[in-house]
């Protein structure tokens, strides 16, 4: 049984101008949740608040699986993963990236070879494990973020703004990969973009961020 989140009356002001204002929506397990909304509107907060990295001024973030709610606490905060626009990597080899999180985690070596070939064959990068991450494109370091998130197999994973500022061949693959993740995993997803045409090809519910609240998008 899935994550269910839940927001309640969620506020959230950055230097006296509020971005998000008394928020509430409840996201049932297992699905797929695509946000849009203009420029400066807080999606990217919402989501950071909704993953547990920040704290609202106001509300209150639930998780629940099933009628259970969740304690905050670090087995939660570690079925939750966000995956940011811009992707830090470290001067290793990108199988050592993608290997990161499941060695802190302190998984043995021979699982963490099998997941993160796994994952590297699911995003096209099995072919450049043994390269330098640091000199992967913008659209290979995206597939890369995406890598390291599914390797630790999230119960409820965000992306934000997945393919910004990429060309369209990695769009192309990184949307591929989101349908695969729709289609084969058991997690409940969430997606900013910008692009209304994408929001339609990735499916499942789109919502709209608009003077910060959230609603059906039926664009």
């Amino acid at each position: 049984m899935g994550l269910t989140l839940e927001l309640v009356g969620i506020a959230k002001s950055y230097n006296g101008n509020q971005v998000i204002r008394d928020c509430s929506y409840t996201f049932p397990a297992g699905g797929s949740y695509t946000v849009m909304g203009p420029n400066g509107c807080g999606k990217s907060t919402l989501f950071r608040i909704a993953a547990l990295l920040e704290e609202p001024d106001r509300g209150e973030v639930r998780y629940w699986r099933g009628t259970t709610p969740m304690a905050p606490d670090i087995n939660l905060r570690r079925q939750i993963t966000m995956v940011f626009p811009r992707v830090g990597v470290f001067n290793r080899s990108v199988f050592a990236n993608v290997a990161y999180g499941l060695k802190i985690r302190g998984e043995n070596r021979k699982l963490r070879q099998e997941r993160v070939t796994e994952v590297l064959s699911q995003v096209g990068l099995a072919h450049k494990a043994h390269q330098p991450a640091t000199t992967l494109s913008s659209g290979e370091t995206m597939r890369l973020g995406m890598a390291r998130a599914l390797v630790l197999n999230p119960e409820v994973l965000f992306l934000d703004e997945p393919t910004a500022h990429i060309d369209n061949t990695n769009t192309e693959i990184i949307e591929a990969c989101i349908h695969q993740i729709q289609q084969e995993r058991a997690l409940t997803l969430f997606i900013i973009t910008h692009d209304p045409a994408q929001a339609r090809r990735l499916g499942g519910q789109r919502l709209l961020l608009q003077e910060g609240n959230l609603t059906v998008w039926e664009g």
